[in-house]
């Protein structure tokens, strides 16, 4: 972990290129299609997107980023519309075609995980509690769903996680618990309520962590700092990415997005 941190942490940029926005002319971007899956853990069927490489063939198999919505939102929110333009197809499509990321499978869940009703009602503890049960059906449910309906590649050194708010959080908790699955680990902004060690044994440890915060969040605010001092504390190793100016939306996940594409899926 340390080594790998070390070893990306020149490639980081604070803000991502505008020209990462675009469609380049002779660039193939990935296809994004939505789907579903019964879950066992909420007792229904859950919706999801799922972005699919350019050329995406069954004879290869590709390593797989889950991407994970924040508060009131859902699947589509990370993908296809947010606060304004989502720009997450054309990011990881360009860093792909500029050999700069890997071909990779990106997968959009609805993180609300109730089992008694399908969406966020509140900001209750209820409620939080039905976010934080992501981590039962997205290893009981949405990843054998995942790992049976693609051709994917499995375990920790082809999987990673991320998300934006709510979805930061979670992505923090099951990285600490689940870093047997997964072994790049991100957050963007991530809400407050993350409990547990803030550290791994060391043969335990993800190849990376890597957090996002904005300097202008007035929705989380210090949270993500918080986060960060934990971990330094502890001594684990992890990238610190602070936007001047970014705020608790688009230019913040833009920004994480562009760097944490680069550096998943490459330190074996």
């Amino acid at each position: 972990m340390a080594d790998y941190t070390a070893k990306i942490k020149s490639d980081v940029v604070e803000f991502e290129p505008n020209s990462s926005h675009d469609e380049v002319s002779g660039v193939q971007y990935g296809t994004v299609q939505a789907s579903s899956y019964w879950s066992t853990t909420c007792n229904r069927e859950k919706k999801y997107n799922i972005l699919l490489p350019a050329g995406y063939s069954t004879s290869k198999k590709y390593p797989v980023l889950y991407v994970m919505h924040g508060y009131w939102e859902n699947q589509d929110r990370m993908i296809i519309k947010g606060n304004s333009t989502m720009y997450t197809r054309q990011i990881i499509g360009n860093a792909i075609a500029a050999g700069e990321a890997e071909d990779m499978i990106v997968v959009f869940p609805d993180i609300y995980s109730s089992a008694t009703q399908a969406s966020c009602s509140a900001m209750d503890d209820a409620n939080n509690a039905a976010y934080d049960n992501f981590i039962n059906d997205l290893t009981k449910d949405l990843m054998p769903h995942i790992e049976k309906t693609y051709s994917i590649k499995t375990g920790k050194d082809n999987t990673a996680i991320t998300g934006f708010s709510m979805g930061g959080r979670e992505a923090l908790l099951i990285g600490m618990q689940r870093s047997d699955l997964f072994g790049y680990i991100g957050s963007i902004c991530a809400a407050p309520g993350v409990t547990g060690s803030f550290n791994w044994d060391s043969d335990k440890a993800p190849y990376l962590l890597f957090m996002t915060a904005g300097s202008n969040d007035t929705v989380v605010y210090n949270s993500p700092v918080d986060y960060h001092d934990k971990f330094t504390a502890n001594g684990v190793p992890h990238i610190w990415h602070y936007v001047n100016g970014g705020y608790h939306g688009e230019n913040s996940i833009h920004a994480h997005l562009y760097n944490f594409v680069r550096a998943v899926f490459k330190a074996n």
